[in-house]
């Protein structure tokens, strides 16, 4: 399963509102959590199991996709009217969140900070890799929505960009 692919079950399955997916295929386990909005930040757990080259594919389970409860509502998300101007930079993988590169160097960006498409925004540590997140937008940033070395979810707003 690629990358893409499960980036895309993480994003359907936030949407839907389901507190929980569990996904087995011939060599991946997924097994995708969300809390409400009294927790924070539910791990997605990726195991690949070891396949013999004799065994035949089984065919993929359905995921079961639960009620959504009314404290898992997205409305806590829902852009305010003064911030509804603004491009919201958002978190592309799951993981914890740098505004340096080091710790012993200067921030990415700070707010009222000039930006173009490509600039290095931050980096977000997966799996002990750091990856750079870099600016689909030019503007200026007009908050720094996260607070540095705290964990992130997929889709979760870093940045608001001023585009004017």
């Amino acid at each position: 399963m690629e990358l893409k692919e499960i980036q895309n079950l993480i994003k359907f399955v936030a949407k839907s509102g389901a507190s929980e997916v569990k996904l087995e295929m011939d060599d991946v386990k997924i097994t995708i959590k969300t809390g409400s909005d009294d927790r924070r930040g539910e791990p997605t757990y990726i195991q690949h199991i070891p396949t013999m080259a004799s065994q035949q594919p089984q065919a993929a389970p359905q995921p079961t996709v639960e009620a959504p409860s009314a404290s898992a509502a997205k409305d806590a998300q829902a852009p305010k009217d003064e911030d509804s101007k603004y491009i919201t930079i958002k978190s592309p993988i799951i993981g914890t969140f740098y505004r340096k590169p080091s710790p012993d160097k200067s921030v990415f960006v700070e707010v009222g900070d000039s930006i173009k498409t490509g600039d290095v925004l931050c980096v977000i540590e997966a799996m002990k890799l750091f990856n750079e997140i870099e600016s689909e937008v030019s503007g200026k940033i007009v908050k720094v929505l996260v607070d540095d070395s705290s964990p992130v979810e997929f889709d979760q707003p870093l940045f608001l960009v001023d585009p004017s």
